[in-house]
């Protein structure tokens, strides 16, 4: 069977006078890889060979998605060409001109071959065919890009193997968070994304202090990407803005093969926005509960009268205060990328990105959940257990760089590097002690951290097609080099002064109004971290049969690092780690049943050396952690890929896993279990209706089959769904979901918390053309829950209210 790749279609307005009407852009991409469907030569191969087709007649847009997926060519046109249009449908076999041809037939509608093997559709006698947008030879996914679509699904992503895959052929579960989707719920922020996807639990440990944790499949997740090359824990992915991003991806599972290490929960890519073809502009606004306020501007298009040169350029900023007592961040954003056609084959790119993110008074480790006496706790939501003089600051800076080729018969290649910092500056507070029903009990314990960790990316790889046993396959191997360094000072000692000092305890929590005097700071040592892994990989998809297809990959690692610690008169403590020859298998099989569904099984390899900071009792570093992954399943590709469902049976098998005692100290974990279930769809149930569902039953277990990571429920459910009113009404949309999860806590914690359920509401009018407003309304029923709970708490978000206005031209 084919490699399918589908139609996608991106609407933009322009804003030269002359293009006024809004040409939406309709593209159908096919091909084994983003090279192979658009290499002219192989779309005159495709031209000249005979396709078995099986296409009914009906809707002229599906019609043509059809044909694409089976002839493999990539069909431009402006979806205002295929409204109201229907097609006779095409059976049989059929060369690509005559076939298409036939299924035009009677739409007063003609394809043009243009000189590059690209087809356009054209009005019969019309002499000259619409302007194409032009193509990217960017290893990203064609019918990847969601900006536009107004859909909650994709069509392709190469999160999983770097090999571009409909979600249908990929072997793992995959959750991709449109661009429509982070818009209709107004997802700003890494960690408010999460929070709406399926199969992911976060747990807020506080607010604005980088506590956020997130959870897939019994397992923390520590595996970010960042365009598919690997970002560092360490350079604080939570607090990302979702504004330069088209979408994220999120593949569960082990992903070492592309992502660096095997870990076993899953892997988050987050996919940034690229310039357009066509001129855009948007502008944004906003205002919400707690004095939120926002504005933004996205400017896209070509900068050269012949559009080989295309940029786009981001801004956004934020200021905000919270439910919580004396809570306020502002954010600020600036994203830029430029593209340069250098030849017809040749494509360069140039980015960078700078967010800046200030925070006073973050919430640390949130409250207490239960007094002194043993009863649980009653503070209001508003308290806060930090004073007026903790900050959080940062400013993440990143650089990028690629150039990709075209190398002829289908191959491609690509050079890309990045380097990303980020410059922290954190004064913490952690409540210590137990906390009395007077209120009394709890003590300050201020905590200083800063230093600027630097990350530089080298990667580089090779793709293609390739024969062999008269069937055609796909290949790519490539090397990256990757190199991590920190320094930071050490600020110590002063902190446990300032607890036992007069100013140290809270005298009532329960109206404490966090005045108390700044702490003085000394720097008492320092400490660095060089961390440095150089990999080699390659990956085939070996086409078996018509319907059966298998995936092999591997990955080889070298991986050093090396830290120390050196309090000022003291002795210094070097600690030096490193794993040669590292191997890490991948395999996957798929098997089509029709052409809706298709049954899987994949393997994966875990490995994954611990943070320089995870030490045993005798503070010696762990081992890394180890094991393997297995999942089976079902997956569905409905109306022309417009929906996507899934249905994955899963078993993690792991060795070394990390389970925090006390202070700074961990255990090393053996024989640790993950089993579970995840059901999902998103995409499109009828015109104008987009949902996304999820159902998720993960338990984790050790070797005496006791159940550990007991903060993370054993069930989950999230839903989202929007659907625009048809006729009169048909400026309307209207959404709703809910995120569902069962009890957490018992086994390991004293602080237990039953099932709950938040609902949020939006709606967005279309006030004109060009201007939409959006209401989004979320914890309906106001419901009061602690996000993450053991002995100290953080409440999640009370009911609150957030109005938007997007203007765009």
């Amino acid at each position: 069977m084919s490699s399918a790749v589908t139609q996608r279609r991106h609407r933009t307005f322009s804003l030269k006078q002359n293009l006024a009407g809004a040409v939406a852009q309709g593209l159908v991409c096919l091909g084994a890889s983003t090279a192979t469907a658009l290499l002219p030569t192989w779309a005159l191969a495709a031209e000249q060979a005979q396709v078995e087709f099986d296409i009914a007649p009906g809707n002229l847009a599906s019609a043509l998605t059809r044909f694409g997926q089976s002839a493999h060519i990539l069909l431009s046109y402006p979806a205002s060409l295929t409204e109201g249009r229907s097609s006779p449908g095409l059976r049989g076999r059929h060369d690509v001109d005559s076939g298409l041809a036939l299924l035009l037939s009677g739409t007063g509608l003609q394809a043009v071959r243009g000189a590059n093997g690209d087809y356009s559709l054209q009005t019969r006698g019309n002499g000259a065919s619409l302007e194409l947008s032009p193509v990217s030879i960017s290893g990203k996914a064609p019918g990847s890009t969601t900006e536009g679509t107004g859909e909650y699904t994709t069509y392709s992503s190469s999160s999983s193997t770097r090999l571009n895959l409909t979600p249908r052929e990929t072997p793992q579960s995959i959750t991709v968070m449109t661009r429509q989707r982070l818009d209709d719920q107004n997802l700003s922020t890494l960690t408010d994304t999460l929070e709406a996807t399926p199969g992911i639990i976060v747990t807020r440990d506080g607010l604005g202090a980088e506590t956020d944790s997130y959870w897939s499949r019994g397992f923390a997740i520590q595996n970010y990407e960042i365009d598919g090359v690997p970002t560092n824990t360490r350079l604080d992915n939570y607090s990302q803005s979702m504004a330069m991003y088209d979408r994220m991806e999120v593949v569960r599972g082990a992903t070492g093969l592309i992502s660096g290490m095997g870990n076993p929960s899953a892997t988050i890519n987050l996919i940034r926005k690229r310039p357009t073809s066509e001129a855009q502009a948007s502008i944004t606004g906003q205002a919400g509960t707690w004095d939120r306020y926002g504005g933004g501007v996205d400017v896209s298009g070509p900068l050269t009268d012949s559009g080989n040169v295309r940029g786009r350029l981001v801004a956004d900023y934020k200021t905000e205060s919270a439910w919580v007592d004396r809570f306020k961040q502002q954010t600020q954003l600036l994203y830029g990328i430029s593209e340069f056609d250098l030849s017809e084959d040749t494509l360069l790119t140039l980015g960078l990105s700078y967010q800046r993110t200030d925070v006073d008074s973050p919430l640390r480790t949130g409250l207490p959940t239960r007094f002194s006496s043993g009863e649980r706790t009653d503070f209001k939501r508003s308290t806060n257990t930090s004073p007026d003089w903790s900050y959080n600051d940062h400013q993440q800076t990143s650089y990028f760089a690629s150039i990709e080729q075209q190398l002829g018969n289908g191959w491609s290649g690509k050079v890309e590097f990045t380097h990303a910092e980020n410059q922290f500056d954190e004064l913490f507070n952690f409540a210590m002690g137990s906390v009395n029903k007077d209120g009394s009990g709890l003590t300050q314990l201020p905590v200083r951290f800063s230093g600027t960790p630097r990350q530089d990316n080298l990667d580089l790889y090779l793709t293609g097609p390739f024969s062999l046993f008269g069937r055609e396959h796909e290949l790519i191997g490539g090397m990256t080099l990757s190199q991590y360094k920190e320094r930071t000072p050490s600020w110590g000692g002063w902190r446990y002064d300032y607890a036992g000092s007069p100013a140290g305890p809270i005298d009532n929590l329960f109206d404490w109004n966090g005045h108390s005097p700044k702490p003085s700071q000394n720097v008492s040592g320092k400490a660095s971290i060089d961390e440095n892994q150089y990999a080699a990989y390659l990956t085939s998809r070996l086409s078996l049969t018509d319907d059966l297809s298998l995936i092999l990959g591997s990955r080889v690692i070298n991986w050093s690092s090396d830290s120390s610690d050196r309090p000022y008169g003291g002795d210094e403590t070097k600690v030096k780690r490193e794993e040669n020859g590292v191997f890490i298998p991948y395999a996957g099989v798929v098997y089509d049943l029709d052409d809706t569904w298709s049954v899987y099984a994949s393997y994966t390899s875990i490995f994954n050396p611990q943070a320089s900071w995870v030490r045993s009792e005798d503070n010696k570093p762990l081992d890394p952690m180890e094991g393997k992954g297995y999942e089976v399943g079902i997956k569905g590709s409905h109306f022309d890929g417009r929906l996507n469902s899934s249905l994955a049976l899963y078993k993690l098998q792991q060795d070394n896993l990390a389970i925090w005692q006390h202070d700074n100290v961990y255990s090393s974990e053996q024989d640790t279990t993950s089993k579970g279930v995840e059901l999902e769809f998103n995409g499109e149930l009828a015109e104008g209706w987009q949902a996304s569902a999820g159902y998720t039953y993960s338990v984790t277990t050790d070797a005496d089959d006791q159940r550990i990571t007991t903060g993370v429920p054993r069930n989950s459910f999230k839903t989202f769904t929007s659907y625009r009113l048809q006729g009169p009404l048909d400026k309307l949309t209207v959404g709703a979901g809910v995120n569902w999860q069962s009890k957490i806590g018992g086994d390991l914690h004293t602080f237990t918390q039953g099932s709950y359920a938040v609902t949020n509401l939006m709606t967005r009018y279309d006030i004109s053309r060009n201007l939409s407003a959006s209401l989004n309304l979320n914890n309906l029923f106001d419901r009061t829950y602690y996000s993450n709970a053991g002995s100290y708490g953080n409440y999640g978000a009370p009911r609150n209210l957030m109005t938007s206005f997007k203007y765009s031209f």
